[in-house]
């Protein structure tokens, strides 16, 4: 335990870096999935106290291990409060670690649902005011157990009232590891922690300690010491170098610095050579004047030196840096090192900017997979959501490394990850465009759109708001693009509670089609645009009502007179069956131009066309209201489908244009239409030719939507068409539908 405790501070290792690709490109674990089921049913599996918080059934236990680690769930996911934290009391839990980083809990829930854990370990990393340093103190310290056996505290980033007295940590003399980085530590509180025993590793980066000297106290046993970044020291460099010339058994040593303090205390520390005998770790990134030679020197004099921080320096850039066998380097001169400074970087985003920049330089045209090299760019992201620097750097080089064909030797599950992390830096940074850019070229990625998971509703807003900004050509495009699929990928209820989104996108998607066919340009735009129309509207009316009110009929009325490519036709009059699905919409496609067009196109030689064409017809037919006063066209209509239908191939068929549906329920209107044989016919067919492309989805779909009975209906009424029978018959017995049920 000590040993991974103690990477925290000297960083991540190749080996853990290895780790991370495996375990993002291997399944979840069984225990993981069940605890996230716990996790996501906590209401209904526990009761409820007299007080109001959660309880699990008595008969439940939890060995030690999976309780550390569902608790840890439970706070990455957000899900531990004051009323679920009380599933920790009593005994049926057996906590040792317990990780509370950026909990939102009040001090007497921490008291009482962890302080009486035998714990060996206590992370409480940036939690909420609610629970601030001295009340953490005071609940572990009522333990005497812990008082002698917790090894490990981390606070950083953790609240101290202002009225607060001296922190009193004297009482937890089992302590080893004690971090407090940016907290309102003094030098009083250091002369009290260096007191304690036991203390081995000490973080007091950007504290207010201004003199260093207690840790004198503590030289005989102190092997690991981080101060970055100690702006109130008062001290001398020769004070400072005094004392740290006095911890003889140091292994670890961090003095590292933003770079624009331009402090040289580092600088002065390589050139002692009577200092840090027993030293195998020193971070100096951001130190001023540090050149390649001293550095050389330094390690040279230190042959165990196994890492060295070197980041936002002039150093590191020799030769001897590449060939010296055992050492590590966090700076800037290549992969390797840009690797190491964001593993050990993570938490500190003055360095995790300057690393994310030399990442993006090094990726920009890079064709290696790394997903070890994502997964770091994720950590930075989720550390620093707030820091626009690091989010910018970072999105850009997530582009650069899901780029083209690389996102498909990239896990789905860390893809998701970061997609997820580029849509909260938009939330987060609602303003600043460049960002928006790059999360959506990163939408480009077919990769992404189509295979990983994330909130694809939240992802149409943010497409849809973009594609009406009139931004340059190819941007336009790439939005048309994305739009085009997300919108196949929504329900017609997601659709639907896109509203004002909907009502612009459809209005901005009708004028790029009007614009591009009145310059005759069948480019991919157009041919997205026309996409775009025909998934927004399936299944919507209020897509329907949006296309038809900007006059959208009539401009789909002069794409068919100007283009006459099969793929353009088959887009349009997709887009018009969706509208002949919608009775309170289908009497206005029963005009002159509409119809002159659709049973023109019927005759089509691509099937495709004719199909769409004939689709169209089928719905239009079938019901008699828009054909009051017309019964002779609507007769002829139906006779001209039956006769091509006669010509057309078997249903298994393949078509050049991918035909999907969300659900077949248009279709059962036609099924169950006898008076009418060729509608029914048509329905027939297009279920039998989907289901034959994708049995396994829409067999399925067929079942669970209750269309088998109307099969059956159809396979034994007396006066069913023996062709529809037969179909019937094929989709039943053929894809085994039976077997499914």
């Amino acid at each position: 335990k000590v040993v991974l405790l103690h990477s925290r501070n000297i960083g991540m290792t190749t080996f853990m870096l290895n780790i991370c690709r495996c375990e993002e490109a291997s399944p979840y674990t069984l225990a993981n999935i069940c605890m996230n089921v716990l996790i996501a049913n906590l209401e209904e599996l526990c009761s409820e106290k007299p007080d109001g918080t959660l309880c699990f059934p008595e008969h439940w236990s939890f060995p030690q291990e999976i309780a550390d680690r569902f608790l840890g769930m439970m706070v990455y996911q957000g899900k531990l409060t004051d009323r679920t934290a009380s599933i920790f009391q009593g005994n049926q839990m057996n906590l040792k670690m317990v990780n509370i980083q950026k909990a939102k809990i009040s001090a007497a829930a921490f008291i009482k649902a962890f302080c009486h854990h035998k714990l060996v370990e206590v992370d409480a990393t940036a939690v909420h005011s609610d629970l601030p340093i001295p009340d953490i103190l005071s609940g572990l310290c009522s333990n005497s157990w812990i008082q002698q056996n917790l090894r490990c505290l981390l606070l950083d980033s953790t609240s101290i009232p202002q009225d607060s007295k001296q922190l009193s940590f004297g009482q937890l003399t089992g302590l080893r590891i004690l971090s407090v980085f940016n907290v309102c530590f003094h030098t009083e509180d250091l002369a009290n922690v260096s007191q304690l025993p036991n203390l081995e590793n000490l973080d007091i980066s950007n504290t207010l300690v201004t003199n260093i000297s207690a840790l004198l106290n503590c030289k005989d046993r102190l092997k690991f010491l981080t101060m970055h970044y100690l702006k109130c020291l008062t001290m001398t460099k020769p004070q400072i170098l005094g004392v740290i010339r006095e911890l003889q058994y140091l292994r670890h040593l961090d003095i590292s610095n933003h770079r624009q303090l331009k402090s040289d205390l580092a600088f002065h520390l390589l050139q002692q050579e009577d200092i840090l005998p027993n030293v195998v770790s020193l971070d100096i990134s951001g130190g001023s004047c540090i050149t390649d030679g001293a550095v050389e020197r330094f390690i040279q004099q230190r042959p165990e030196m196994q890492f060295v921080g070197l980041l936002a320096t002039d150093a590191g850039y020799s030769d001897f840096f590449t060939t010296k066998q055992g050492l590590r380097v966090a700076g800037g001169a290549s992969m390797g090192q840009i690797s190491e400074a964001l593993s050990r970087y993570g938490n500190r985003s003055c360095f995790m900017k300057e690393a994310l920049y030399r990442l993006f330089t090094e990726t920009f045209s890079m064709h290696v997979h790394m997903p070890a090299i994502l997964k770091l760019v994720a950590v930075g992201m989720r550390n620093h959501p707030m820091d626009l620097p690091v989010q910018f750097t970072a999105s850009a080089c997530a582009l650069n490394l899901t780029r083209q064909g690389l996102a498909q030797g990239m896990p789905v599950r860390l893809l998701s990850e970061v997609t997820c992390l580029l849509f909260k830096a938009l939330k987060n940074f609602p303003h600043y465009q460049q960002l928006q850019k790059n999360c959506l070229l990163s939408l480009t990625n077919s990769r992404i759109l189509v295979d990983v998971p994330f909130d694809r509703f939240d992802a149409a807003k943010f497409v849809m708001k973009w594609l009406c900004r009139h931004e340059n050509p190819k941007m336009q495009t790439m939005a048309v693009s994305i739009t085009s699929i997300l919108a196949l990928q929504l329900s017609p209820e997601q659709i639907a509670q896109l509203q004002e989104e909907l009502f612009m996108a459809v209005k901005e998607l009708i004028a790029i089609v009007k614009q591009k066919t009145t310059e005759k340009l069948d480019d991919v735009t157009l041919l997205f645009a026309l996409k775009a129309l025909w998934n927004l509207t399936d299944e919507s009316p209020a897509a329907c009502k949006h296309f038809i009110e900007n006059q959208g009929l009539a401009i789909y009325v002069q794409v068919l007179e100007t283009f006459s490519e099969s793929s353009v036709q088959s887009k349009v009059l997709g887009l018009l069956n969706n509208i002949a699905e919608v009775r309170e919409f289908s009497s206005k496609l029963v005009t002159e131009d509409v119809m002159k067009h659709i049973s023109s196109l019927l005759h089509s030689k691509e099937i495709e066309v004719s199909y769409f064409a004939a689709g169209i017809i089928a719905h239009l037919t079938s019901n008699k209201q828009p054909w009051l006063f017309r019964d002779l066209q609507r007769n002829a209509l139906l006779q001209d489908l039956h006769a091509t239908m006669k010509n057309w191939p078997s249903p298994s068929c393949k078509m050049s244009a991918l035909v999907t549906y969300r659900s077949f329920k248009s279709f059962y209107s036609l099924l169950g239409n006898f008076s009418q044989p060729v509608v029914q016919l048509w329905g027939l067919w297009a279920m039998c030719h989907v289901c034959s492309k994708n049995p396994s989805k829409y067999c399925k779909m067929l079942v669970e939507e209750g269309g088998l009975q109307l099969l059956y209906d159809i396979q034994g009424h007396s006066q069913a068409n023996p062709q529809a029978q037969q179909m019937a018959t094929s989709i039943l017995e053929d894809f085994r539908i039976p077997f499914l049920i």
